[in-house]
């Protein structure tokens, strides 16, 4: 039953793929990828098969990157909700009592969540086979390459398997799944590159060494789920996990959140024992000092952790030995933020929903802006306060020469990190508002920031391999004016050897980053415009709930 006759796997495979969403993604992704062959497709009227054509290799390196970064993208989204999900359905405690075996369950689920991402970049490969004829470029590298991607996606998705069976709500698990996975994204990406050379070792390292490790991990992650299942935390009325704070933090491996001491009071305050001020408002302390942290601080725990220990590496490398390539770091930050920022505030209004408390607090007397600014705030105090766990070696960066003459630089990073993860945090109250589930408002906003974020980068990368050398394409990175990356990256540096400034920065970049700070603070104070108006008109209005 792991497999024939699974009902847990062809029930999941009947909802996933029979709905229009499926077909409607499919559609999407083909025509992306062909756009890219498109555009990147050389445009000389003869080209020499008889020498390597490093068009192609670019092109073909691109291709797999962009669908490697996609597959690390798309897997939690299809997986993390994989066990709780039936949490969150009020089923997980009639899934338990069901004679299937666990791993029958865990297999089932992971297959079916699996399986459309496979479906998708198996589609592909018709797509990148216009690129053979050109050269430089084997079939055998090509079939290597999609088989370390199959090998990837296993592992992510036992990845975020994983971590949905040790929380309550979808959004803990993606958080913590992304956090994870990002460092193997980045270990892939340069393992790629830096071997771009040598295409001999990487098809032996793709063929051999992924397909090793991603099913010794894979199996060891799923085993953990498995027996999770097989003997589970205490479980309440409907489903529910019961979560004790103080017992939990006993029994905390490594970190622990002490409340009342100062960082962690900063993004959990202690509980209030007192009665409520009274010009406080009474949105903001509910969310801070109940509703955010109810289920526990495991996620706050894993997420400070892993991002810390993937800092460290790279504070070094980034600031102090390669201080050049500082904005390099900024846009591990920004990362950072981007992953954590909706999982606080994407939930804002859609969670009162589905909580069924919505009509409740619009039968209140506390006015939609006491609500609104409430939400944003709550949310917003602690994904800034941890993102600044990761700006503060930017400051001890500047006891390094190179870093400390270029203190104009620090602060325009900082600033632009701030003003990115209060846009992140509008953007997320905003589609909190218009849609009807958390887990929905999360998925809108994380592609939402990727489209504004990384689709100029891909677009400005794609059109810079494609085009001749002496063509100058510096106009061309005003598309990037709501990336905070390419903002980051256009922030000029002057180096202590010469005095003089980089070569990488261009005499307009200034120009670029004011652009990309007027932009984003007029997108966000027309968001929560709209954001207050919606509520109003939609909920406040209404009173649906």
């Amino acid at each position: 039953m792991f497999l024939a006759d699974n009902p847990v796997l062809q029930r999941e495979l009947l909802s996933n793929l029979r709905t229009s969403r499926a077909f409607i993604l499919l559609l999407v992704y083909q025509v992306a990828l062909a756009l890219v062959i498109v555009i990147a497709y050389p445009r000389e009227t003869r080209i020499d098969l008889s020498v390597e054509s490093a068009a192609a290799q670019r092109l073909v390196d691109f291709f797999f990157i962009g669908q490697f970064a996609i597959a690390s993208l798309m897997a939690p989204s299809f997986a993390a909700g994989a066990i709780t999900g039936e949490k969150e359905r009020k089923t997980y405690e009639m899934l338990l009592a069901s004679p299937l075996r666990p791993w029958s369950i865990v297999l089932g689920k992971l297959i079916a969540a699996l399986t459309h991402l496979v479906v998708l970049i198996i589609s592909s490969l018709p797509i990148i086979m216009l690129c053979l004829p050109l050269g430089g470029v084997s079939i055998y590298e090509l079939l290597a390459a999609y088989v370390g991607l199959l090998f990837s996606i296993l592992l992510f998705g036992s990845i975020s398997v994983f971590c949905s069976s040790y929380f309550k709500r979808t959004s803990s698990s993606l958080v913590v799944s992304y956090v994870i996975i990002l460092p193997l994204l980045i270990l892939g990406v340069l393992g790629w590159t830096m071997l771009a050379s040598r295409a001999d070792v990487r098809l032996i390292a793709i063929t051999t060494l992924v397909p090793t490790v991603s099913m010794a991990v894979s199996g060891l992650l799923l085993s953990v789920a498995a027996n999770r299942l097989l003997y589970p935390p205490d479980i309440g009325s409907q489903g529910n996990e019961v979560v004790d704070l103080e017992n939990e933090q006993k029994k905390a491996v490594g970190l622990v959140i002490q409340r009342d001491q100062f960082p962690d009071n900063l993004f959990a305050p202690p509980r209030r024992r007192t009665l409520m001020a009274n010009d406080a408002n009474p949105i903001y302390d509910k969310e801070m000092h109940a509703e955010l942290f109810s289920q526990g601080t495991l996620m706050l725990r894993l997420v400070i952790q892993l991002s810390m220990i993937l800092a460290i590496p790279l504070m070094t490398v980034l600031l102090f030995w390669k201080p050049d390539l500082a904005y390099l770091y900024v846009v591990y930050v920004l990362v950072f933020n981007i992953l954590s920022a909706p999982v606080f505030t994407a939930g804002a209004i859609t969670g009162e929903r589905e909580r069924q408390t919505l009509d409740l607090l619009l039968t209140t007397t506390i006015s939609a802006s006491q609500i609104l600014w409430g939400k944003l705030l709550a949310g917003y105090r602690v994904s800034a306060v941890l993102t600044g766990f990761l700006m503060f070696p930017m400051l001890l960066a500047c006891i390094n020469p190179e870093v400390a003459r270029n203190w104009i630089a620090m602060i325009v990073f900082v600033a632009i990190c701030f003003v990115a993860s209060v846009f992140n945090s509008v953007l997320s109250l905003f589609i909190s508002t218009v849609v009807r589930k958390t887990s929905t408002a999360l998925m809108v906003s994380y592609i939402t920031l990727l489209v504004l974020y990384c689709l100029p980068i891909a677009f400005y990368f794609l059109v810079w391999s494609s085009a001749p050398e002496n063509e100058d394409l510096s106009p061309l990175r005003y598309v990037g004016i709501s990336s905070p990356m390419m903002a980051a990256d256009s922030v000029p540096m002057t180096s202590v050897q010469s005095g003089l400034e980089m070569s990488r920065t261009k005499r307009g970049d200034w120009i670029h980053v004011a652009s990309y700070f007027a932009f984003t603070t007029i997108l966000t104070a027309i968001l929560f415009l709209l954001t207050a108006f919606l509520f109003r008109s939609r909920w406040r209005l209404t009173g649906r709930g």
